[in-house]
């Protein structure tokens, strides 16, 4: 020891108090179609990933890093391209709607960001031109593919596939995109709420079908359920209609735009403030305009609601999950409980082995 001379000496020792730190809450993960573009095209900043990287989940951290490592720029110039041609082939009329079905997960990743989200993992499936199966979204945890892959990423506390749909048709030649196929979409979505539900610590943003009016809807979501599963589900309606990222305007599903009205709300507010009277950036207007009424017959099945007010532009005018139990019927309770319990679980892991 060295010697010291006398006097007071203050030696700090740690007071052995433990504390409960929260969990983040503000994190998507983002599944949807994604290829690489017919030109290899010339590196000018961050190299874009292999189709290997891209089926596995990836952080992102801001939209300029995804349009970069997913060749956002050089799959935009190439559609302009087909698009200005006097006469489309069959082989590239698929091209095209190959092309589009990546923008939808472009312009989710976009309306996240721009809507106050600031980290996101995305899990890109390499041909757009195929449906993809359930056993397919649900992948593998061990090759981390797939819903599979999200298990090993505790951060994740949303989950959206914003191309479900056209997951559950092929691409095809003709002009127009096919319709999508309901039944197959139900099971799809099926697959991502029992993620969410065994999980337990994330939730899934679903959207509704594409071009579907109030009526049809009803018929298509049913009564809303007391089950575990409906805990975890949140579902908006209508679609939005945006200026896309590569200058096209383009109706696209709102769960990007949502996930960031989530993550807004969380960093202004808190998880347990209802992620709702929240206005939408990023967004021109909303193809299906709701009244009152229609918005009550829709908020009773558990179904959220995209607005238009005058005077105060588009707003989020729900936020509650698909659940009828009096428990789990906000999503701002079913979030809150979440955040404590993966909050308590994390933070007290250092008592295991302790006597």
């Amino acid at each position: 020891m060295t010697t010291k001379p006398p006097g007071v000496y203050v030696t700090e020792k740690s007071s052995g108090v433990r504390m409960i730190v929260g969990v983040g809450t503000s994190t998507p993960a983002f599944l949807g179609y994604t290829t690489t573009p017919t030109d290899t095209p010339t590196e000018t900043g961050t190299p874009p990933f292999t189709p290997d990287e891209r089926k596995i989940p990836q952080p992102i951290r801001g939209w300029q890093e995804f349009a970069d490592r997913y060749s956002i720029a050089a799959l935009g110039k190439e559609l302009a391209a087909l698009l200005k041609k006097e006469t489309q082939a069959a082989g590239d009329l698929k091209r095209i709607q190959v092309l589009q079905r990546c923008f939808i997960l472009a312009e989710a990743v976009y309306g996240f960001f721009a809507n106050g989200g600031t980290s996101c993992y995305v899990v890109g499936f390499l041909n757009p031109d195929a449906p993809v199966a359930e056993s397919g979204l649900g992948g593998d945890a061990e090759a981390r593919t797939g819903l599979g892959g999200l298990e090993t990423v505790p951060e994740v506390t949303m989950v959206a596939v914003p191309s479900l749909w056209d997951m559950t048709v092929a691409a095809t030649d003709t002009k127009e995109p096919p319709d999508p196929n309901l039944p197959n979409g139900k099971s799809l979505i099926g697959k991502v709420v029992a993620h969410c539900t065994a999980q337990r610590n994330r939730l899934a943003v679903v959207d509704a079908p594409p071009k579907l009016l109030v009526e049809p809807l009803k018929a298509f979501v049913g009564d809303s359920s007391d089950s575990d599963d409906a805990a975890f589900t949140a579902l908006y309606y209508p679609w939005v209609k945006v200026p896309g990222v590569d200058g096209v305007p383009r109706t696209v599903p709102p769960s990007g735009h949502l996930a960031g009205v989530w993550a807004r709300t969380d960093a202004e507010r808190g998880v347990f403030k209802a992620p709702a009277n929240q206005n939408l950036r990023g967004v021109l207007d909303l193809p299906v305009l709701l009244s009152d009424d229609q918005n009550g017959e829709l908020n009773d099945r558990g179904v959220n609601c995209l607005r238009v007010f005058p005077g105060r532009g588009l707003l989020v005018w729900g936020a509650r999950t698909r659940s009828s139990s009096r428990d789990w019927r906000y999503l701002n309770v079913r979030r809150l409980v979440s955040f404590l319990s993966d909050s308590i679980r994390q933070s007290s892991t250092w008592a295991v082995f302790e006597p």
